[in-house]
């Protein structure tokens, strides 16, 4: 336990790149706000960006930490806000505190995806409160989360914070689809981007596409749309090998957790695409093809829901053929979209680095 008779209070808060750095630059100044106003002493906050490497277990590296302590050595406590979703004794795990290490480790997806800073500060106040005391009955209850419960061994150097058995597995995939940040894989995709453009654009031109999505019914066209995000998603997942296979049995449940929210990460894109080119392709429609001459084409009054057919069923071509355009697309790009790969990544660098060591003293 940390003295908490000193005049000053200096936390060191460490975030993985991406979400969750941009997210601990947003509560920087609230969070050392509320710390200073719970301990009563002047308080600074230090933000950093780094990558805390992962074990062969798939475990943080927290000796790595002790790296990040050399260059802050007056720190009293280390927070780590990381993208890591982290899972044991059957339930997400929100938060871990080290006692013996003045630590606390905080898994960004296991918040979800709404009010996502209030909770990061509920949890981060929270952890800190584990490592200095103050005032249970000022502060404890504020931060708080009605969904997730602190291990109840009090005593211990390790305490968890556990989500709730029911509600906690869809929070974890909502966040971690959050944290593939979906809205960034269109640039990824550039091939798939070419080639359902160019297709769908055919749907302007052929008036036999006109024709075929008039005599649709509703029913047909929304599952003829259905069809074509769920064959762009699985060509995806399996041109580019995103689904992963737990290697042990203990990280089943984490890896299920990674193929869920890829699926839901690809899904969320996927439809994202076919929204857009049906907006571009109703434009381009209205713009080009005349009422009277689709109507006579169509041998009906042309309106407004007929165009709207011809750019959503013209949409559905284009993903179609945007899922064999991805084949041309990186796939080192692409799986850097999903968890699981970034999580192999860490494991790499860590080996490379151990590698490394070794022919230096070899």
């Amino acid at each position: 336990m940390l003295d908490t008779t000193s005049k000053a209070l200096k936390i060191l808060l460490v975030a993985d790149p991406g979400l969750p750095s941009r997210r601990a630059a947003s509560i920087h100044k609230r969070l050392e706000k509320l710390l200073q106003e719970a301990y009563g002493v002047t308080t600074t906050l230090h933000t950093v960006t780094d990558t805390i490497r992962l074990t062969p277990e798939r475990e943080l590296a927290l000796d790595a930490v002790d790296d990040l302590r050399s260059d802050y050595p007056d720190v009293n406590v280390v927070l780590i806000l990381t993208e890591i979703p982290r899972h044991t004794q059957g339930d997400p795990l929100v938060a871990e505190v080290h006692s013996d290490r003045n630590l606390a480790v905080v898994s960004c997806p296991t918040l979800g995806v709404w009010a996502t800073k209030r909770r990061i500060i509920k949890v981060m106040m929270s952890s800190v409160n584990k490592l200095i005391p103050w005032d249970p009955d000022e502060y404890t209850r504020r931060f708080l989360l009605r969904w997730s419960n602190w291990s109840n061994n009090e005593n211990s150097d390790h305490q968890s914070l556990h989500a709730h058995t029911v509600t906690g597995g869809p929070r974890l995939i909502l966040g971690m689809t959050m944290a593939n940040e979906p809205w960034r894989t269109a640039p990824k995709l550039s091939g798939a981007l070419a080639a359902a453009s160019a297709t769908g654009a055919f749907g302007i031109f052929y008036s036999s596409i006109w024709q075929m999505s008039t005599y649709l019914s509703t029913l047909r066209l929304l599952s003829i749309g259905a069809v074509a995000i769920i064959v762009m998603v699985s060509w995806l997942l399996v041109s580019h090998k995103l689904w992963d296979s737990p290697r042990k049995e203990r990280l089943a449940t984490v890896v299920m957790y990674y193929n869920l929210s890829t699926v839901l990460t690809l899904l969320v894109s996927v439809v994202a695409l076919y929204a857009i080119l049906v907006v571009l392709i109703l434009f381009g429609s209205l713009v080009v093809i005349d009422p009277e001459f689709m109507g006579h084409q169509i041998q009906q009054k042309a309106a407004f829901a007929n165009y709207l057919d011809i750019a959503w069923l013209s949409a559905a071509m284009g993903v179609v053929a945007g899922g064999i355009g991805a084949s041309f697309d990186s796939d080192v790009d692409v799986q850097r979209l999903t968890h699981g790969q970034r999580m192999r990544q860490r494991v790499y660098t860590d080996n490379s680095e151990k590698s490394e060591d070794v022919d230096k003293t070899s």
